[in-house]
């Protein structure tokens, strides 16, 4: 990923996703705190409820709202009895109120969403997105008129965008209300990720912030002038109708983490790095390491290990090599990437904290602690070999 230019104005793409949307409230806090600037935002279904939260400008409010979220609070349904249909509780449910319920539902015509109505009532405020300096566009799909309706929230009719906020997240499975005679069906489903909408607006820098919901991911020609980078999570965000408070406020976590990772151009695939090395620093890393690590590495990878004159050769020209295929980085791996990837590997053996901003040396701190403690309990040579290597590249060379 190219780094981020902090001093370019952007639009922001929030994708459909239901209860995932959380996460899009972390990568605005990053954006916030990184001072991002925030040109526009596009937005279908919980993307464009999270996206008048952002033009609204109200961080704190919009966290609380997701802090408390529940199921009762989007759907007319029993919190208790919801959670444990999503989260698998069956020994905890009533077989036999579950299909009584999901008949009515289908007889009635959905799921009853007055709650997420009196919701938008309550948070959002009109006036505040209309005079906001962030443009905001979101889509939905009129039933009635068979085609996609983008609105903007300069051009909507006065009184009427709150009501396009319902219809954008009026999915299938929802009870489809008719809003001013008409009926309308949530936007995501033909158009999940809306980036187009920013494009034809003359967006040349745009933030797609992916959730992975349920939708159709319409295929856009990305002109040449149009930069444009992704935020998407590499967790498990749970499903798109898990209204769950703790849940939420985890996956504002990891959002928060991703928009860091981007924004503040740290590195990592699986943590979270503020690594501003140079790439002669990370080889001297492999130059410093202790003979018996470089003599026990030769040995796993049938070396001659018995001229240690030979050693710096041997560990540059076939050791990091082997070590980088059996990472599976690229053949254009740098003693960067290496070196990042084994200290990665250590860290998530280790079990060490995932969602934190570590530096190098913060990192390796906490690698050669959890270690120590590994090997008092004698419980340091239960690893693979090769991940017993890898820890030893990092533990030995700091002892």
């Amino acid at each position: 990923m190219p780094e981020f230019d902090n001093s370019k104005e952007y639009g922001f793409v929030l994708e459909g996703g239901g209860a995932k949307g959380a996460y899009q409230i972390g990568v605005w806090r990053a954006a916030l705190e990184c001072g991002v600037k925030i040109k526009g935002v596009s937005g279908v279904s919980v993307g464009a409820l999270n996206g008048a939260l952002m033009c609204m400008g109200d961080l704190d409010k919009a966290e609380e709202l997701w802090r408390n979220i529940t199921y009762s609070q989007v759907m007319v349904v029993d919190d208790e009895k919801m959670d444990n249909m999503i989260k698998k509780n069956y020994g905890s449910l009533d077989i036999h109120g579950v299909v009584k319920t999901a008949l009515e539902i289908l007889v009635t015509g959905g799921v009853d969403v007055t709650p997420l109505k009196k919701l938008i009532e309550e948070h959002v405020d009109e006036e505040k997105i209309r005079n906001s300096p962030i443009e905001f566009v979101l889509g939905t799909f009129s039933i009635t008129g068979m085609k996609e309706v983008e609105i903007t929230a300069k051009e909507a009719e006065e009184g009427y965008l709150k009501d396009f906020l319902l219809a954008s997240a009026y999915f299938p499975l929802f009870k489809a209300m008719r809003l001013h005679g008409k009926r309308y069906v949530d936007g995501g489903m033909l158009n999940n990720v809306p980036i187009d909408m920013l494009i034809e607006r003359g967006y040349e820098n745009i933030v797609v912030v992916r959730i992975y919901g349920p939708g159709l991911n319409r295929p856009v020609r990305i002109p040449k002038n149009v930069n444009v980078i992704e935020i998407s999570p590499k967790a498990d965000l749970g499903t798109f109708l898990e209204f769950d408070g703790k849940k939420s406020i985890k996956n504002m976590k990891i959002g928060y983490c991703d928009g860091l990772r981007c924004f503040r151009n740290l590195k990592g695939k699986r943590y979270y790095l503020d690594a501003k090395k140079s790439e002669e620093w990370y080889l001297e890393r492999f130059l410093g390491l202790h003979p018996a690590v470089v003599m026990a590495l030769l040995e796993y990878y049938r070396l001659d290990y018995t001229r240690e004159e030979l050693y710096t050769r041997q560990l540059l020209e076939r050791v990091c090599p082997m070590i980088a295929e059996e990472l599976k980085l690229t053949k254009e791996w740098t003693y960067e990437e290496l070196y990042l990837t084994i200290l990665e590997v250590c860290a998530k053996t280790l079990r060490i904290a995932r969602y934190k901003i570590y530096t190098i040396d913060e990192l390796i701190y906490e690698i050669v602690k959890k270690y120590a403690s590994r090997e008092q309990a004698a419980e340091g040579n239960t690893f693979p070999i090769f991940v017993l290597l890898l820890l030893k590249i990092i533990v030995i060379e700091e002892k």
